[in-house]
């Protein structure tokens, strides 16, 4: 199903055997240290602006080239390292023909790193490039541009431990191993369950995912505000090696 323009869904409840997978792909208690984003802006993020840059920074042309050439909006994942649950996140938008470094967040990706070739359980964020068609949460929308499925079968479930309670308040769906104009939380993976899926962006709880890239509450409203389907959004990720093959 396509789902055009700003449209939003809006879903008050989810079949429960719709979500338990997506949500033990994505989440899970672990030992983090609890502590929070750095910030200048007051509200998580960096808002030094560099304009006129000609390609996203620190990518090389294996994944630049991935990137559509209708594109302007990126969402740049940073690793720290191979094996870092640590990353810097980057907002760039294109104006005519170059990019501008809008806004960036401290945040994290899988507890053991990145990989290439991402499989179920691995604890690892996949490198590539991949649009972002879809979003949702347990929250009510914040005013998101990308269609956002509101939900309460989104709450992670409260034997994880409390700092992890609130990470899926807001999702946008990172489209690896999923079907776009669909709710962040369907289960369907066209490429098989050994391949894992279900990664999304979310909230951030101090540490490392099972998969997934987590920001401050802040800068997922800021995301879910500012990425426009118009402007065909993508996420570019990776370690810093991997990024710049």
């Amino acid at each position: 199903m396509h789902i055009s323009g700003g449209m939003r869904t809006t879903a008050v409840a989810a079949v429960l055997g719709a979500v338990i997978m997506p949500l033990a792909a994505c989440g899970g208690s672990d030992d983090g240290g609890g502590k929070k984003s750095n910030g200048q802006a007051g509200d998580g993020s960096r808002q030094a602006r560099t304009v006129d840059l000609k390609r996203i920074p620190d990518v090389g042309d294996k994944l630049q080239k991935q990137i559509p050439a209708n594109s302007r909006q990126v969402v740049a994942v940073y690793g720290q390292g191979k094996d870092s649950a640590k990353s810097t996140i980057v907002l760039y938008t294109k104006s005519g023909s170059t990019w501008d470094k809008t806004r960036s967040w401290e945040g994290h990706n899988g507890k053991k790193g990145w990989t290439t070739d991402h499989n179920e359980g691995d604890k690892r964020s996949p490198v590539g490039v991949f649009t972002l068609s879809d979003s949702g949460g347990v929250l009510d929308d914040p005013g998101a541009k990308l269609p956002y499925t509101q939900s309460s079968g989104f709450q992670a479930p409260h034997y994880w431990a409390k700092s992890h309670w609130n990470d899926f308040d807001y999702v946008i769906a990172i489209d690896y191993n999923r079907v776009k104009g669909t709710s962040p939380n369907d289960p369907t993976r066209p490429q098989g369950q050994s391949k894992g899926g279900s990664i999304w962006l979310h909230m951030d709880h101090g540490s490392g995912t099972s998969a997934c890239v987590s920001l401050s509450k802040s800068g997922m409203q800021y995301l879910l505000r500012t990425l426009d389907p118009d402007r065909h959004p993508v996420v570019v990720m990776g370690d810093k090696a991997d990024l710049k093959a």
